[in-house]
């Protein structure tokens, strides 16, 4: 008995009595199916994907364009700094106050973000672990 909607039988063939096939016959359909059910799936993991990608390209260039927005928006508000700085001090006094704030703020963005790399580890552990099974899991250890 088949799910509603369904058809027991694979597309383009006519269920054949299990009885009258040989061994050798079944295992062939059985591997032709396999083959064709791993091949729609890998069609649909591409097309899943690539929507996916579609999205997400979407939304990086919306993220470049924020970062942008959001450089421009320090870059002229470290000007405004400057200039208002050079209202009570030579100009280039007001500059490199401006930009020494600038320069802790990149080493403290540096050193934090140079100790959360350290703590990346490439390997996948899980994943590597993973496969080292699927050659026991095939020879049913």
């Amino acid at each position: 008995m088949s799910a509603p909607g369904f058809d027991s039988a694979p597309a383009g063939r006519q269920q054949q009595d299990v009885g009258s096939a040989s061994v050798g016959q079944l295992i062939s359909e059985v591997t032709r199916d396999m083959s064709t059910l791993m091949r729609q799936e890998l069609e649909l993991a591409k097309a899943e994907a690539k929507t996916e990608l579609t999205k997400t390209g979407k939304a990086a260039g919306m993220l470049g364009g924020a970062g942008f927005a959001g450089y421009m928006v320090l870059l002229f508000l470290s000007i405004a700094l400057w200039w208002g700085l050079a209202n009570v001090m030579d100009q280039g006094w007001a500059a490199l106050i401006v930009a020494a704030i600038w320069a802790v703020i990149g080493a403290v963005l540096f050193t934090s973000g140079r100790s959360k790399l350290r703590s990346v580890n490439p390997k996948p552990e899980r994943t590597v672990e993973t496969v080292k099974q699927v050659p026991d899991a095939l020879k049913g250890r």
